[in-house]
């Protein structure tokens, strides 16, 4: 395995959380900064079977395939981790995420707890944050306001997001998400810290502490 001189960092959440917009927000802060500090942030864009949302873009959002074509992916081991949600798959490349982190670019994976335990299996040192809602009635409200789902479907996400929650102690972090700009200082805070840490630094700056050492 290539050198990983990147971070990952694994965000999970119950539908309507709100953990895509929390690292939209954050690459969008850092966009600048980041590349100063010798790095980059990116959002590793996965595989997945199910129809386009309006506004998505192919390549951008997910990388829509059909059923056949996820299965032949699957039997070649080019995923990362890979799951079946709501009738769907959804996977992420093995080979992009390594490439990536071996360029010293942190990535993060918006994934669900099945993902990230099987990603946890493979690369221990990946970093796991879970996003809570304040309350069910909020998270609710949250899906709602959406205008996408019907009914029927907000139940089952709902039903499905207190199977989510229950799997919160698998990760390293976890954040509430009552106030955006709270949570997302929180969110920050992690990854800069993150950065930070021995292991990484001898990494990073491995010639810069030889020459300070000389």
């Amino acid at each position: 395995m290539v050198q990983l001189l990147g971070n990952l960092f694994i965000l999970s959440a119950p539908s309507g959380a709100g953990k895509s917009s929390l690292i939209k927000a954050l690459l969008t802060k850092h966009a600048d900064s980041v590349q100063r500090r010798n790095g980059d942030l990116q959002v590793s864009v996965s595989h997945t079977t199910r129809d386009p949302r309006p506004g998505e873009v192919d390549g951008e959002h997910y990388h829509f395939v059909d059923r056949a074509e996820f299965e032949r992916l699957i039997e070649q081991g080019a995923f990362f981790e890979w799951a079946e949600v709501f009738g769907n798959y959804y996977g992420t490349s093995r080979v992009t995420i390594e490439n990536t982190l071996s360029k010293g670019i942190d990535v993060f994976l918006d994934i669900d707890w099945q993902g990230a335990r099987q990603v946890k299996q493979q690369l221990p040192d990946a970093i796991g944050i879970f996003i809570l809602p304040p309350s069910l009635e909020v998270l609710k409200s949250r899906l709602d306001s959406r205008g996408q789902d019907s009914a029927e479907v907000i139940a089952s996400r709902m039903q499905k997001a207190k199977d989510e929650m229950s799997h919160y102690d698998e990760f390293d972090y976890v954040l509430v998400n009552d106030d955006f700009s709270t949570t997302l200082a929180a969110l920050e805070s992690v990854v800069f810290a993150q950065r930070e840490r021995l292991d990484n630094q001898k990494q990073r700056n491995n010639t810069l502490i030889a020459e300070l050492l000389a």
